[in-house]
Parts: C-alpha cells; structure tokens; sequence
C-alpha cells in the first residue's frame, strides 16, 4: 500500500464518505476492541488455569495449548490496549519511538508465537496418531519443551528489525506507529503474512489431513489383528496401539479440538495476509484519499479480525473438547467455589 495520494479535486459525496468510513472507523476500534479484548484476555486466562492441571500438563498437546495460551494474552494485551482506550487518553507509544518499537515488536511475536505453537501441536497430533512406534515416541514432555524454546526464539529473531524500521508520529500511514519506509514496510508485510500466518496455517492443513490418515491406518491395523490372530507381526503393532488405550478419549478430543482451532484460525487472520500481500504489491501505485480511506479501513477490520483469532481458543476448547475439557472447568470451578467459601 502506498500512502502518497493524487491531488485531484474531490467531490462532496467522496468527502462525506470519507468522513463516515473514518467515524466508523474509529467506532469499531474503540468498541469492538472492548469486546475482543475482555472475551480474550477471560477465555485465555480460563485456558491457562485448565491447562495449567496435572491431568492436562502432561499431555504435550496440551503444553503446547498452554504456552499459546500465554502468547495470546501477551498479544491481545500489547495490541488491543491502546486501541481500546483510542479517543479516551492519549497513546504514548504513537509518539514515542522507542515505545512503539518495543509494543510492536512484542506484538508481533507473541503473534508469531501463538500461530508457530498450534502447529506444534498438529505436528505432536501426527506423531501420536502415528503407526510406527518410534513416531509416536517424539511425541514427548521434553520435545514440547524444545519446542516451545525454539519458536520463541525465531519469533525474535524475525521480528527483530522492528527496531529498526518502526517509528512514531507517522502520518502518511494507517496508525501513527508503523514502518518509517517502503521497504520496511514491504519486508514487515511479506515476515508477517508469509511466516507469521501463510506457512502455520498450511503446515497446519497438512499436517491435519496427514493425521486423519494416520488415524484410518491405525483403525485398519486394530481391524486386522481382531479378525487374524496368526501374524505376530500384525498382533504385536495392534498390541502397541491398544496399550495406550487410557490416552485414546483425551488424544481425540485434542484432535477434535485442533482441528476446529485450525478452521477458525484460517478464516479470521488469512484475510488480513492476503490484504498484506495485496499492499506489498500495491506499493509503487499512487492512489486517492478515498482509495487511502478505504484501505485504511479495512486494514483496521481485519486487523481486529485477528485479535479475534488471538481470543477464541478457550470457547473452541469448551464447546468442541467433549467431556474432558468440560469436566476439567467444572474441576477448577468446584476447586475455586470451595477455596473460596473456606
């Protein structure tokens, strides 16, 4: 996207336009960020404290929910903070660059975090539900771990130029903090949309589809060795998969609850790459105020589209996790109510 416009001479009903989609621009950030904000930071604080028991923590799937969990509410809070208070009090970190770089940055990579985090966990979905043993092996506590240390360090490292490109106190930009030239603009655009939403979101796909065949395979095997007790090549891989029958309702509904996760991510923040991508193309073409507004405007929507991402885990969770997820929150509410009437 560029910022520069044509000088043309603008009409009454272009200016009247231009007006409303500000207004209504404003609006939505200001009240729809208070919604997103509160459904996020309550359903991710909710995730954290479930995912936090010894019944769920052990299961690397899990981990890997409970440490995007954190990331999400780093996120929403680093976000959508200043958006919700736009029009109420002054955002400091619009005119002070060090600040915007540091809430970006943080922003940024929590983002990164939490999307890099769910694929880990369609990787670690793969692993278990997979027919040799040794596959199902990577599935560990320890794995997840590495795991998790490793995303955040790339997160880092591929956000770090934002303390170079990012500056305050922009104008020709749709917010006030935002990359300072066309090329950090472009090169910020591109890491966001390709590593930070394009590649999770595919990787997440595939390994999805890779998992329901793992799945299909392991059914086919069980059905084998019922029906032909005589191989013990064939009994011995049925006997493996039988024996971890305690964890199958949990690694199932984990899946289930993945798999929707995964759904709604691609929905709610593809968008906003594809709107990435199309203003890192865009870049050298010079357009109108009108064309800027409206730019602008849906730059904000989907922006917030994302923070929507950002905040839906826990209900995902509840509403597709079946009885385990739902016994676990009445655990921790029956848990809080008695702590606290003692």
């Amino acid at each position: 996207m560029t910022f520069s416009f044509s000088k043309r001479r603008m009409s009454s009903s272009d200016a009247a336009l231009i007006a409303s989609l500000n207004n209504v621009s404003n609006g939505i950030s200001r009240y729809l960020s208070i919604f997103i904000y509160l459904f996020g930071i309550i359903g991710n604080v909710l995730n954290v404290l479930l995912l936090s028991q010894k019944t769920l923590r052990t299961n690397p799937c899990s981990l890997y929910f409970l440490a995007s969990s954190v990331a999400n509410i780093i996120a929403i809070v680093s976000g959508l903070t200043t958006k919700m208070l736009t029009g109420w009090v002054p955002d400091v970190s619009n005119t002070i660059d060090w600040l915007c770089q540091f809430r970006i940055f943080i922003l940024f990579a929590s983002k990164n975090v939490a999307a890099w985090l769910i694929l880990l966990a369609s990787i670690d979905r793969w692993f278990v539900s997979h027919i040799n043993a040794n596959r199902r092996k990577q599935s560990t506590i320890k794995n997840t771990r590495y795991g998790i240390i490793l995303t955040i360090v790339f997160s880092i490292v591929i956000y770090s130029p934002v303390f170079y490109c990012y500056q305050a106190n922009l104008i020709n930009a749709p917010i006030k903090c935002y990359g300072k030239t066309e090329v950090c603009r472009l090169l910020n655009d591109l890491i966001y949309a390709i590593l930070t939403i394009i590649v999770p979101i595919v990787f997440m796909l595939i390994y999805g589809v890779m998992t329901l065949i793992n799945i299909q395979q392991v059914k086919i095997r069980i059905h084998i060795a019922n029906a032909s007790k005589s191989t013990n090549t064939v009994n011995s891989v049925a006997s493996a998969v039988l024996t971890q029958a305690s964890k199958k309702k949990l690694d199932r509904r984990l899946f289930v609850m993945l798999i929707v996760q995964v759904i709604l991510l691609t929905l709610f923040t593809l968008p906003q790459a594809i709107q990435k991508l199309y203003s890192s193309l865009t870049t050298q073409q010079t357009q109108t105020l009108l064309n800027l507004t409206i730019n602008n405007f849906i730059f904000n929507l989907l922006l917030l589209l994302t923070y929507i991402a950002n905040g839906m885990p826990f209900y995902i969770y509840t509403l597709s996790g079946g009885t385990v997820f739902r016994n676990a929150l009445k655990g921790l509410f029956r848990k809080t109510f008695s702590i606290g009437c003692h």
